[in-house]
This record gives structure tokens, sequence and C-alpha cells, in this order.
């Protein structure tokens, strides 16, 4: 069965036992107060019936006084302890053979007599003799009956006339309700034949659940759209970024093979070039598996790390292996809460990049400004022009062939610091000058302890 039967059939199901049971309780209260209003005025009758025969002595025919009582289309019956008739008057014929079940614990009770409704009920009296007996006051309810009999044509017709707008209406919450899902299921089957990222035109305006659901789906394709472009991208990138190396290491193991080992020269120059080229194959491949480790997203070791000091002995380290000069300006120690081995990677990215594009000193400096610690990795190279800062952490970019060529970079560093600043909440700022040099800044967000 369909979304919209479905709706369609329950909506209407609902509202039609809403409206079968208003009805059924305006049937009942109503019968109720019929039957509680005949039975206010035999109450009455009986009570004054009550008070005369108490107040009369005793009398030759005792139905004298019954009968300026006896109500209409009723009867009224003197019973003794026994249950045995005394006296019984009517001013209807055969209700006098009506005998009802009184229950002492109710006020009254109605039953049917020839399929008549009739109302019954009793009170004790002191008799003309001076014994207990107990008047009997039978009231035929055959005008309630006729009254209830309409109010039930009456109610049934307004039902079925209330039935053609319930289900008129229901169909229409149906559409409005099933809408914007068959526009969501149309837009998700072109997607799915036209191979593309279609999307849902939503009103601005709308602020109810399907609204915002369709809304959400939009965002949805645009962020899957983004995310497959970036991908697209990508495998690109990959591909194109291995194919030089592999073309360098297939074109020197074929002329290794075409000229063997007799010229030993062109041989060293075949396999230092194919050594190069597996290093620099091996270290692209590691980077993209940092990259993809990085989006698995494990866990960080936060703890208290002495950024000083992390900085000291990685520019250390550095200055041990380039034989470069780098300078730390700042006093420590600096304390922030961190993980400490990515923070140190991170370090290192930024400082690798600042030594392969610079052949002056590094400034490493940190201090705090405001609540915030900030890093500064400066450089005195060639610079960047403005209108790449903006794609330096895009994978595999490259401000310039030429220049990638000398340094041997993968065009990944910068996307892996990129991602490891997002897990460790810094927030990175790349000032930089043409023919003057490049600032990296870094700043931490969650630093919530400085200097000691």
């Amino acid at each position: 069965m369909k979304l919209k039967t479905k709706i369609h059939v329950f909506s209407s199901l609902v509202m039609l036992i809403i409206l079968v049971l208003t009805m059924v309780g305006i049937y009942f209260l109503y019968e109720k107060m019929a039957y509680d209003t005949e039975y206010n005025q035999l109450l009455s009758e009986s009570t004054e019936l009550v008070t005369s025969i108490s107040q009369t002595s005793k009398v030759n025919d005792p139905a004298t006084i019954l009968r300026a009582y006896i109500p209409p289309r009723g009867a009224i019956r003197a019973v003794d302890n026994n249950g045995k008739s005394l006296v019984t008057v009517q001013s209807t014929e055969g209700i006098e053979d009506y005998h009802p079940n009184i229950d002492g614990h109710k006020r009254y009770s109605v039953e049917k007599y020839e399929g008549i409704p009739v109302l019954s009920m009793s009170m004790p009296a002191i008799w003309v003799d001076g014994s207990v007996v107990h008047i009997q006051m039978l009231q035929s309810m055959k005008d309630v009956a006729r009254n209830l009999e309409l109010l039930r044509l009456v109610l049934l017709g307004v039902t079925i006339i209330a039935t053609i707008p319930i289900v008129l209406s229901s169909m229409t919450l149906g559409r409005i309700v099933t809408k914007p899902i068959h526009r969501l299921i149309a837009t998700m089957q072109e997607s799915q034949k036209s191979g593309t990222f279609e999307k849902i035109n939503v009103e601005n305006e709308g602020r109810d659940e399907m609204a915002e659901m369709s809304r959400t789906f939009n965002e949805m394709m645009c962020q899957l759209e983004q995310n497959f472009r970036k991908q697209e991208h990508f495998v690109s990138n990959a591909s194109h970024e291995l194919k030089t190396p592999l073309t360098v290491v297939e074109s020197y193991a074929r002329l290794l093979k075409r000229r063997g080992f007799d010229n030993k020269e062109v041989a060293n120059e075949a396999v230092q070039a194919i050594l190069s080229e597996s290093i620099r194959m091996n270290e692209m491949i590691q980077q993209m598996l940092e990259l993809a480790k990085n989006k698995e997203q494990s866990p960080l070791s936060i703890e208290s790390v002495d950024i000083y000091k992390v900085l000291e002995d990685t520019l250390h380290q550095m200055h041990q292996a380039y034989g470069r000069e780098f300078n730390l300006l700042g006093k420590g120690p600096v304390i922030s809460k961190t993980d400490e081995q990515k923070i140190k990677q991170l370090f290192f990215i930024f400082l690798e990049n600042a030594r392969h594009y610079s052949e002056r000193e590094i400034n490493v400096s940190i201090a705090k400004e405001g609540s915030q610690l900030v890093v500064r990795i400066q450089d005195f190279g060639q610079g960047i022009a403005q209108e790449n800062i903006p794609h330096l952490f895009d994978r595999f970019y490259r401000v310039s062939e030429d220049r990638n060529r000398k340094t041997g970079g993968t065009g990944l560093g910068l996307a892996i610091a990129h991602e490891l600043a997002e897990r460790l909440a810094i927030n990175i700022t790349v000032l930089s000058t043409l023919g003057e040099g490049t600032t990296i800044v870094l700043r931490f967000e969650n630093s919530n302890e400085g200097e000691r």
C-alpha cells in the first residue's frame, strides 16, 4: 500500500472514530438528561404522595389517594414488605402487569416492557393502616423513546454527511503530506538515472518538517557532490603524480635493458634516477596513507604539553638533520592541553615546508595574545602570491610546477597539516609577500593554560 493511501486511510479512520465517538457521547448524554428529567418529576410527585398518605387517616378506598398523583401514561403501585401488591392504579392499559426489577442502590431503573422503555422508582411510606409499604412509580418513556429514535436518525445522518468532507480533507491532506516525498523520490530517481546530484526546489519560507527534510536533502546532496568532486580530483591528481615517477622508472629500466651495464655512467644515472623516484613514490604513498588515517579520526591523546619544549626539541632535530639555522623566540614553559605527537607532526610539516622554500634562517616565535596561544613560523623565501594562498591546503596543489620539481614535494604535506590542525582546534593563517617570505600563524583555540 502506498504511503499516500495509508495516510488517507489512517486520517479518515481517525477522524471518523472521533466523529462517531462524539455522536455516541451526544446520544447517551441526551438519553441520561431525558431520563433524569422524568425521574425528578416522578420524585417530586412521589414525595407529595407519601406526605399525603402519612397525613390521611384510615379510609375505605386508598386508591383514591393514589389516583390523585398518577402520572400520565404511568402507574402507581403500593407493595408490602413481602412484595405483594396492595393497590395498583394506572393511566395506561397493560402497564399494571409490569413488575419492575428495582435496585435499591440506584435512584431509578429503565427497562423495556412490550418494546417500550419504562422508568420505575420506589419510595417507602407509612400506609393508611400504619404499616410500612413501598410506593412504586412507573412512567412509560414512549415519547422519550420516540425522541431518542429521532435523535439517532439525525446523528446518523450528520455522521454520513460529515464523512464526505472528512474523506475529501484526508485525501487533500494525504496529497499535501506526500507531495514533498514524491518530489524527493523523483529527484532521487533522476539522480540515479543521470548520475548527477539533483536538488529539490524548496520554498525558503517553509518551516514545517517536510520543508526541513527537503532542505536537509539538498544539503546532503551538496555535501555528497563536494566529496565526490574532491575524491575525483584526488584520484586524478594521484594518478597524475604517480604517472611521472613511474614513467621515469620505466624509461630508465628500458635503458638498462637495452644498453645493459656496459656503460657504467649511464647505469649509475639510471639506478640513481630509479632510486630517487622510488623514494619519492614511497613518500607520496605514505602521505596518502597519513591522510586516510587522519580521516579515520583515531582518538586524540589530550594532555598538558609544554609547547615551548616541543618546539625546542623539534628545531634542534631539524638543525641536526639539515644544518640550517632555526631560531626560537619567546619564553617557556608554555603549557597547553593537546596531543603531543600530533602537534609535533604539525610543526615538522610547516618547518619542512619553510626549509624547502627558503635558503636563509627560519624564525619561530611563541607568545600569548589575549587568551590564545600563538605560534609563528617565518621564512625569508620567495613568498606566495595572494591568489595562491586560499589553495595552499588543497591536496596536490602546487604554487608552480618548477618550484615543486626543485624541492621534490608531493603536494600533500600541507593538506595533512590542515587536517591535523582541524582536529587539534588550531586556526591557521598564512601571511606572505612575494620576494620577502611567508609566515604561518597557528592559533590554539582551546588553549586554557598559559605561561608558568
